[in-house]
């Protein structure tokens, strides 16, 4: 159950549900305001693949949940609450990158399937994928188990035990 479907508890005021549009929104102008402080219609737009007219009606649902200031043609700039909720969501994908590619998965199928998931799995499944991924890439690189797993055979049997 992603942050759309849990509700949201964030230290003082529970916030309503939280699409999963949104929660992209939120990343979005997370991670293209962390050099600046700020984003824009135009870069949001560009970055998410969708027209300005379209990042400018989920700005204004998101200034009205009280999770960023944005004024027409202005800048856009998460509220503390905002933040709070978009480096959740943020390290909530890394993790499930990271992960992915632990288990061998190229970058951008990691990355795709990353953003897919972020939104629906409950944040204990969460935290046991992270658990396994940074056990997988932290492990020695000779390590078998980790080469069972990338390749689905059982190398520590000898072939006729891998038959039965």
């Amino acid at each position: 159950m992603g942050l759309s479907e849990e509700g949201t508890k964030m230290g003082r005021a529970r916030v309503k549900p939280i699409s999963r549009s949104a929660e992209d929104y939120l990343e979005a102008i997370y991670l293209l305001s962390s050099d600046k402080g700020y984003a824009r219609v135009l870069e949001i737009a560009r970055y998410l693949g969708v027209k300005p007219p379209s990042v400018t009606q989920m700005l204004k649902k998101l200034r009205n949940m009280g999770l960023i200031h944005y004024e027409r043609y202005g800048k856009v700039v998460l509220t503390d609450l905002g933040l709070e909720i978009a480096k959740k969501i943020a390290s909530r994908h890394a993790d499930l990158k990271a992960f992915l590619v632990a288990l061998g998965l190229a970058e951008a199928t990691a990355e795709e399937e990353a953003c897919a998931m972020e939104h629906v799995l409950h944040e204990e499944t969460i935290a046991i994928l992270r658990r396994i991924g940074e056990f997988l890439s932290k492990a020695p690189k000779g390590l078998r188990c980790l080469r069972c797993l990338r390749t689905g055979k059982y190398l520590c049997l000898s072939e006729e035990e891998q038959e039965a």
